[in-house]
């Protein structure tokens, strides 16, 4: 498949669900997701290898220390992301990505359009979000 169709080319409903098409989209704009992530980590070492000398002045040393903190934070969270990212490429791999973990049923195109990680419909996840809030409120 040429790259450029991938590009200008959107999923419709006025096609059958994940057939080859949506699939290679939904498998690009992953890899293009993960890329970016992956970049951004490299970026985000160098400047922290660079910012990794020694501040006299203690207030400076802890004001690094709170933006290493957070970077940290921010990178632990983009690992977990791009787990997420491989399971949905595996998805693909194994034809199950665009349906519903719950109920077996199609994800919404918008929704996987916005969200290309999503394992649940709406619906499921609005289900999923009122069970857990009920759990919390005990």
């Amino acid at each position: 498949m040429v790259e450029t169709s991938v590009k200008t080319y959107r999923p419709s409903d006025d096609e059958p669900f994940m057939n080859e098409r949506q699939r290679e989209y939904f498998k690009a704009k992953l890899l293009a997701w993960k890329e970016d992530i992956l970049r951004e980590s490299k970026e985000t070492l160098a400047n922290l290898q660079e910012e990794n000398q020694n501040h006299p002045d203690l207030a400076d040393r802890a004001s690094s220390e709170t933006d290493r903190a957070i970077e940290l934070r921010a990178r632990d969270r983009q690992r977990k992301l791009i787990a997420k990212i491989d399971a949905a490429l595996g998805r693909i791999e194994d034809g199950t990505y665009g349906y519903c973990e719950d109920t077996g049923e199609p994800i919404s195109l918008k929704r996987l359009d916005a969200r290309p990680i999503a394992t649940l419909s709406i619906e499921a996840q609005e289900r999923h979000e009122r069970r857990e809030r009920v759990y919390r409120d005990d």
